[in-house]
């Protein structure tokens, strides 16, 4: 008998029964394992052969079948979803051998096997994907596996027993096939129960009431079924479920002792700076606000000669990118007087953690980026950093020279030096109070529109809900969510709203608040509002329109600020100060 591809056969299937003209049958169980592990090498053969070297010629035409969508029992699970396609001379393999639908009933536990063997070669395939096609090596995979190491091993809740306990989500970081909590399953009897849309929204947001009031077993419940629900790799709602999830679940655990490194290195890692300046150039919401800032500058220091701006959160420098190509433009359009000189002071707490103070460290090598630009468009451009405390800061220490124009930026800065909050000496009041001493001829301030600072954990957990799930849903429509840079971006964003609303004391580092308090904290330091010119709003409005990202987003002009916001949810907020 001929084979015909589907393993039953060569092993008894169908051969008629030696005394009775019946099928010679196997226990179910027998089958199924057979069929498994049938499956298991069809889908080992395959990432065997995942080709990564050879040349288009070598690839024979008939392997560029796609292979049948039943490989993987059903089209959502299917073989096309591992993205075998790889770019250039690379073509999808096809299996070896399938076993025709209609002869295969799996169970539940052989659909279970295969599906968590196609997860497993998935995440391995598109983490090695995006690593190489990004050149970054954090990727939504690793995304994964920090909120599963987030989330792992939650300590007991002591109201909890028995059934009602809280279970441990198992963590293997040493494995790049790490699922994260959105890929474990909730039980079968909770399957249904997994809410949706506005109803997933109000099942997170009474979990977090339940968690603040005690109410164990309500929070328990919940979170088992909000697990389910959770997927990083899924849509905003979905994303935003996972770093919820998280915050929970790090609620849940025992209090770390206050400052411990480990909570602060959440927000303050290596790859801060790099994922800040990936979300700056990403959302129109953040992009549009420095660039508000760096008008306000330019308005207020025009035709002067020597410009001096003093700057608490340099980052990678792309906001002087700009701002030195706007200077050098303004110089264009009337050659008759010299340029303007630039000088930079980046000014850097050395108790903050945000704080890269090393000989030869981030600050210098931004520095010295920035100043070579200038040099390349004919311009004088010098770089200074200091590292004082906010108690330290005076026209000596930074450097201030009798005839600058003297400018301070702080964008995205405020919100991460403490406040009353957590130091009696209140470094932020502090700060702002020293800077209005030195009489700057402008304060451009740009901050996040939510309160992580003085509200609840509740209120604080029901403010970041309505922010980043706006702000989830605004990256997929001006970025591709399968990209390097974007699980990078939302791998740093969930660490934030997990420093920022799961924690307390010293250990949140991320206190922002909303515009209503800054303009107190303002006023009671002896800055006034400037109004803001027609035109600099219109530039920002034009540049908005130029960009086309999507018709959702929206700016709005309210006295002395300009309003950035998703579908009428205000996400960052530009004024200006003198």
């Amino acid at each position: 008998m001929a084979s015909t591809g589907f393993p039953g056969r060569e092993f008894g299937f169908g051969v008629p029964e030696a005394g009775g003209g019946g099928l010679l049958k196997r226990p179910l169980s027998e089958m199924e394992r057979l069929q498994l592990q049938q499956q298991m090498q069809q889908a080992m053969f395959l990432r065997s052969v995942k080709q990564r070297t050879l040349l288009a010629s070598s690839v024979p035409p008939h392997l560029s079948t796609p292979p049948p969508q039943d490989l993987f029992l059903g089209e959502s699970s299917s073989l096309t979803s591992l993205n075998l396609t790889a770019a250039g001379p690379f073509r999808r393999q096809e299996a070896p051998f399938s076993a025709p639908a209609a002869e295969i009933g799996p169970s539940t536990a052989l659909r279970d096997g295969l599906q968590e063997l196609e997860r497993r070669l998935l995440l391995d395939e598109e983490e090695e994907d995006a690593v190489s096609a990004s050149g970054s090596a954090v990727t939504t995979a690793e995304w994964s596996e920090a909120m599963q190491q987030l989330i792992a091993a939650p300590a007991p809740v002591p109201a909890l027993s028995g059934a009602n306990q809280l279970s441990p989500s198992p963590t293997n970081s040493s494995s790049s096939t790490v699922s994260s909590s959105a890929s474990s399953s909730p039980p079968a009897s909770l399957v249904a129960a997994i809410p949706s849309g506005a109803s997933l929204r109000q099942m997170l947001l009474d979990t977090a009431n339940a968690v603040a009031d005690g109410n164990s077993d309500m929070a328990n419940r919940n979170l088992s079924v909000l697990k389910g629900a959770a997927n990083y790799r899924g849509d905003p709602e979905q994303r935003l479920t996972a770093m919820m999830v998280a915050v929970l679940f790090v609620r849940l655990k025992p209090p770390p002792p206050a400052g411990s490194f480990p909570t602060v290195a959440e927000v303050c890692g290596s790859d801060h700076l790099a994922a800040s300046q990936m979300l700056y150039e990403a959302s129109p919401c953040f992009k549009l606000g420095l660039m508000a800032a760096n008008l306000a500058i330019l308005e207020a220091t025009k035709d002067l000669p020597k410009i001096h701006i003093l700057d608490f959160e340099v980052g990678h420098g792309g906001q002087y990118v700009a701002l030195i190509h706007a200077l050098v433009d303004r110089h264009r359009l009337r050659p008759a007087g010299r340029p303007p000189s630039l000088r930079i002071t980046a000014v850097a707490d050395p108790a903050s953690p945000f704080t890269n103070n090393h000989p030869g460290g981030t600050l210098r090598t931004v520095g010295d980026r920035i100043e070579k630009l200038g040099e390349r468009h004919g311009l004088s451009v010098r770089f200074d950093a200091v590292h004082h405390r906010a108690a330290e800061l005076d026209a000596a220490a930074l450097g201030c020279e009798a005839g600058e124009a003297l400018a301070v930026n702080l964008a995205f800065s405020l919100a991460r030096i403490p406040d009353e909050s957590v130091s009696p000496t209140n470094p932020r009041d502090e700060l702002l109070r020293r800077l209005r001493a030195l009489g700057p001829r402008v304060v451009a301030l740009v901050e996040q529109e939510i309160n992580t600072n003085s509200a609840s954990f509740a209120g604080r957990f029901a403010a970041a809900c309505s922010h980043y799930g706006a702000l989830l849903e605004s990256l997929d429509a001006t970025s591709a969510r399968d990209s390097g840079d974007r699980g990078r971006i939302e791998g740093w964003l969930a660490r934030r709203v997990v420093n920022s609303v799961a924690r307390e004391g010293a250990d949140r580092v991320e206190r922002c608040e909303v515009f209503g308090k800054w303009r107190a904290r303002m006023g009671m330091a002896g800055f006034n509002p400037v109004q803001l010119r027609p035109a600099l709003v219109e530039s920002v409005k034009n540049r908005l329109e130029s960009m086309r990202p999507n018709l959702s987003f929206s700016i709005a002009e309210e006295a002395n600020r300009i309003e950035f916001a998703w579908k009428g949810q205000i996400l960052t907020v530009a004024s200006t100060w003198h």
